[in-house]
Parts: structure tokens; sequence; C-alpha cells
């Protein structure tokens, strides 16, 4: 098969989460461990960190992989989902995996995944690992697809744990209450295993300090170990000044969202976890990574900038925290006339989310490329409910072109709702 033969093969022939939602949801580990016992266990040839988490694994996965590369670690990276190219999901280095190798492992392992009947999500951590193992990497930073306890990158024994945060999202598949998703979530917590919480949360606290003593685990919240003294974005950038104890850092970060503040103190007491298990991170590697993660990593759609004049900004956020999140940094940000491109999928419950956005913007509804989609005329009727006017767009870019035709040059743009509605104009 050809490269573009071998995606169609794993987009149709698999069931994707993103496409088809829950059903796609494997409640057990069975596929992954037999996928990894017919490679020979690769996820045994690494050292890994493994990252889960509500909001801000994705970020905090690529800060954590910039600082390892900068240090000098031939870092592995699997994150999920991508934005413009299946190859994001796996990078050594910030490269991602060529397109032959895609190839070649769909190719040697058909007969297993036609046998197996694999979800899409198991198939490209299996080829993750693989690929890892097969160039040797030092260390792979790992972020879990969803939840923790049941996901398929569940199957490797790290050197570190990190949870960033608990909210509500996918609660069809890890429980209505906070407690019942954190603790599908701290399921990623191994024996002996350093443990970092990124935020502490009162009420769930107990949750990940129950279980830490239970399997003998340091245990850190990193929200309590670092105090922000500083803070303001100069040219592009977030400068922040944060004490930890008798160490202070002075920081120049390329991610300039609010949100990224506590993600950056969840890297810092990770990296410090680190240093105690014997990794060589200096703190030169450290600010040096932090200034250019999105160089390093690829990362791309957090608070990214498109354009200026209007000014058009995407984010990935698209749960009731990450909307929150994104809401806070549009306060931050003058405009005359806030325009909001926003499209979302229809198996979550949006009321939530609905009744945070504001009233006074004006609302482009759209429909991302995908099954799952929210058309955007159902999306418009429900938006209507909450007191949210805007017309309805056939596609992403339609409503986009829309917005920025209306705009003014002093207008914000902002365009999410979906991390499928920011694929589409990254």
């Amino acid at each position: 098969m050809t490269y573009p033969q071998t995606l169609d093969y794993l987009y149709t022939k698999l069931p994707m989460f993103t496409r088809v939602g829950a059903s796609a949801f494997k409640k057990d580990l069975h596929n992954t461990i037999k996928f990894c016992q017919h490679l020979g266990h690769p996820e045994k040839k690494f050292k890994s960190i493994h990252i889960a988490g509500t909001n801000g694994k994705g970020s905090t996965s690529h800060m954590l992989a910039a600082v390892l590369q900068k240090a000098g670690y031939k870092t592995g990276l699997y994150t999920s989902p991508h934005l413009k190219d299946f190859r994001e999901r796996i990078k050594i280095n910030g490269e991602m995996i060529g397109e032959q190798q895609v190839v070649e492992f769909v190719e040697r392992n058909r007969e297993l995944i036609e046998n197996l009947e694999p979800s899409f999500f198991e198939t490209t951590v299996a080829m993750a690992f693989q690929h890892f193992a097969t160039e040797q990497v030092d260390v792979a930073v790992i972020e879990v697809g969803l939840g923790g306890r049941l996901d398929s990158t569940n199957v490797i024994h790290p050197e570190l744990s990190i949870i960033t945060n608990i909210g509500f999202d996918h609660m069809s598949m890890l429980g209505s209450t906070l407690e019942e998703i954190a603790g599908e979530k701290a399921g990623i917590i191994k024996n002996k295993v350093p443990v970092v919480v990124g935020e502490y949360q009162a009420e769930i606290a107990n949750v990940f300090e129950n279980i830490a003593a239970e399997k003998a685990c340091d245990l850190s919240f990193a929200s309590e170990m670092w105090a922000v003294l500083h803070n303001h974005v100069t040219d592009a950038k977030r400068h922040l000044e944060l004490q930890g104890g008798t160490q202070q850092l002075s920081l120049y970060l390329d991610l300039t969202g609010t949100y990224q503040i506590k993600n950056v103190k969840t890297v810092l007491t990770a990296v410090n976890q680190l240093r105690q298990l014997g990794f060589k991170i200096s703190d030169d590697h450290l600010l040096a990574a932090l200034s250019e993660v999105k160089t390093l990593t690829g990362l791309m759609g957090r608070w990214q900038t498109l354009q200026q004049q209007p000014l058009v900004i995407c984010d990935t956020g698209h749960n009731e925290d990450g909307i929150k999140e994104v809401l806070q940094n549009i306060k931050l940000t003058p405009y005359q006339t806030l325009r909001m491109v926003i499209g979302m999928v229809k198996d979550k419950d949006i009321s939530k989310i609905l009744s945070l956005l504001p009233k006074n913007a004006v609302y482009y509804f759209c429909s991302p490329s995908l099954e799952r989609a929210k058309p955007a005329d159902e999306l418009q009727e429900e938006a209507s409910n909450f007191g949210l006017i805007g017309e309805a767009f056939a596609s992403v870019q339609d409503a986009l072109i829309r917005a920025k035709t209306e705009a003014g040059p002093k207008d914000l743009i902002f365009v999410g709702g979906s991390t499928f509605v920011v694929a589409e104009v990254v």
C-alpha cells in the first residue's frame, strides 16, 4: 500500500474515537497487551513518562519533551489527536515518524490487525511503542488518550506519572462525578513510581493521596510547590518569575495562554522529580526549551495567533474548564467586537459550555468535517436558547471567511469549540 492507502486503511478499517465516539473506546487493555506481545514488548525497551489529565496534558507533554530534548536526551513524544497530519502523534526529537515507517508497520502487522480487530488508537499506540523501541530513544513522553486506567497507553511502567487536573469531560465513559473521573485518571499511578498532580483540588485530593499511599509513591501537587512572583506577556512570550522553596526561576514561555501558568508549574515539579531520578537537566536546558516549545516539538492550536488586523486566535479548549480558560484569555485581549467561530461534536452535553459563552459576541456556527460533528444548524438552534445569536455555515472555512469579511481591523475573531474545528484552520 502507498502511504495514503495505508492511512485510509487505518481510518476506515479500525474504530476511531474521533470519528465514531464512545463505541471505539475499548474497556480493557487486552488488545494492547496482545499487540505488544506480538511485537516483542517494545513498551519495556525505553524509559517513559506518563501524562494524564482532563486539560493541559498535551501542552505539558510537549513542554516536558522539549526540556528533555534540550537536555540532550533522544526523546520520543506520543500525543493525540493530531491536527493536520497523522504522523504528529509519534515524534522523536520533534521529527514525525516517516511515512514509509507507518506503511511498513501496517504491512508487517496487517494479519494481526485483521485477526485482533484493535481500535485505531490501540494500533497507533503499538506503532508508537515499536518506533520508540526501534529507534532506541532514551525516554518517551506518553500522553494518555482518554481516562487512564483503561487507556491503551497504560501498559507502560514509567519513571514518573503526571496527572495535570480533573474536570468534567467524557463523562459517559469516565464517570459523572469528579471523584469517579479522578479514580480513572489515577489508574496510571504505579507502585513506587513518583507522581506529580498539577492542580490541588480540595474535593478530590484524597483520591490521589490514598492511591499514592497504597502504592508507596512520592506525591507532589505542583500548584502548591510554586508561587508566581511576576507574570506578563511581551513580544509573543509569557514572562514568568516563579518561586519554589529556595528555587527562583525567571523564564520566557512561547505558549502565551494564561492556562499555561498551571502547566509550567507541573513541568517544573516534574523536572525536579526527574533530576532526583538521575536525569541531567540544567536550568539553562529548562529555560531554553520553554522559550521554544513550538519550534522544538511542533505544538499547535494552544491560544495560537493566526493573523493580525483583525486578530484571529484559535484554541483547542473544548470542555467546561477548557472554555473557561479560553474566556479568561479573551477577557485579557483588547478588541472592538468579539466574533466567535464555533463548532462542536454531537455526543457531548454542551449546555454547560453554551451557558458560559458571552452573549455580546457575534456567532458563526459551523460543523467540522467529521462524522461526530454536530450539524451547524442544530448548534445554532441550541445556542439560541442561551441567547447566543449568529448564522450557521456548512464548513469551518465558510464561517471563518464570513467572520473575516464582516470584521473591523480592531475586532477579535476566536476559532474553537472543538479540536476538530482548530485542525481546519491552523
